[in-house]
């Protein structure tokens, strides 16, 4: 199961709820054998770094403003550049996903997963949806996803009952990686 120590959280708080029920889906994932893939994690990462280091290039240049002009007008095409890329990874990779996957060790799938999450402001109604990381692979599944209140997983002091909710998790796994039925 998870952890010993109880998950607790303000139930008046979003994002601590969302961030709880996220970390244990990870966590559950991660246990039922699927490593995860940071490659686009990394990637951001050295886009962030690249961007820090224009910034910091363009304001310890050796020459004063009106010399440099040219030079700074420059590395601010590139922060800009460098930015919107970012903004286009998350917008267009990233969407709502708490987890990128490898597939799991041995299996015949060359696809791993993608696991997103929902939570609206002001709603109780969690949205858990695992899809491909390759919708185009032969060996990707249809996507599949719940929506549950989380009042069920949580008590009335903010602990979330593991055992439950890793039981609605497990089941969607369970779900997407049951073979799909022939039509004939």
């Amino acid at each position: 199961m998870a952890s010993k120590s109880a998950k607790k959280v303000n139930l008046l708080d979003h994002n601590s709820i969302k961030h709880i029920l996220d970390e244990s889906v990870t966590e559950v994932v991660k246990n039922q054998g699927y490593v995860e893939d940071v490659r686009l994690s990394n990637a951001k990462l050295l886009i962030g770094t690249s961007i820090i280091v224009v910034a910091l290039i363009a304001q310890f240049y050796k020459k004063k403003f009106p010399e440099n002009r040219d030079f700074l007008l420059a590395c601010i095409a590139l922060y800009v550049l460098f930015n919107g890329l970012l903004q286009l990874i998350s917008y267009t990779k990233e969407k709502n996903a708490i987890l990128f996957t490898y597939p799991p060790a041995g299996s015949f799938t060359s696809t791993g997963l993608v696991v997103s999450s929902k939570l609206p402001r002001f709603s109780d109604l969690y949205t858990l949806t695992i899809a491909s990381a390759d919708p185009k692979s032969i060996s990707a599944n249809e996507p599949v996803h719940f929506t549950k209140s989380i009042t069920g997983w949580f008590t009335n002091d903010g602990v979330l009952v593991e055992g439950l909710f890793w039981k609605d998790v497990e089941g969607l796994i369970v779900q997407y990686t049951k073979e799909p039925k022939k039509s004939k």
